[in-house]
């Protein structure tokens, strides 16, 4: 199958273009990871396939309006469940 061909299917199916798709796929990673606190910015971008932090945090702030480090600092921990000590 050619490229266009893939591209033109995965769109019909998806509704969004294949690096589209990577690319949001690769933010919700991002963001999960950020919220996780368990990588640094620039572990968490190597991971995500980037090559550079700056690329990353680029890519990052252009999908969600915030750098990576701003949004590790502002949502941190929102992923863990809340303990319910201390709650009759």
């Amino acid at each position: 199958m050619s490229r266009t061909s893939f591209a033109l299917r995965f769109k019909a199916i998806a509704g969004v273009a294949p690096l589209t798709y990577l690319l949001n796929l690769r933010m919700r990673f991002a963001q999960q990871g950020l919220r996780e606190g368990s990588m640094s910015v620039s572990e968490l971008g190597l991971s995500l396939g980037y090559t550079t932090e700056s690329a990353f945090s680029n890519a990052f702030k252009r999908m969600t309006g915030m750098p990576p480090k701003r949004y590790k600092n502002v949502f941190a921990g929102m992923d863990r469940p809340t303990s319910r000590r201390g709650i009759a």
